[in-house]
């Protein structure tokens, strides 16, 4: 039986989701109709931008770490 899911793919797409939301922070509107909401399930927009704002550094860390396990490794 295979896998549905794999970590790596997991993983792919929490930080790009992560570096989305934190694109939308810095476009005025986006801003306004996405990351209004700061609860419930719109939330998780707000909350995962102020994850990739706060923590940019390790963010594109993590995104050229990927990168390269993607390109090279997979």
């Amino acid at each position: 039986m295979t896998h549905m899911y794999s970590l790596d793919g997991i993983l792919v797409f929490g930080l790009l989701f992560v570096c989305t939301c934190a694109y939308f922070k810095k476009v005025p509107r986006l801003k306004t109709w996405l990351l209004s909401e700061k609860k419930g399930v719109w939330g998780v927009f707000y909350k995962a931008a102020v994850i990739g704002t706060r923590l940019h550094a390790a963010v594109a860390i993590a995104c050229v770490v990927m990168a390269f396990y993607v390109l090279f490794i997979k």
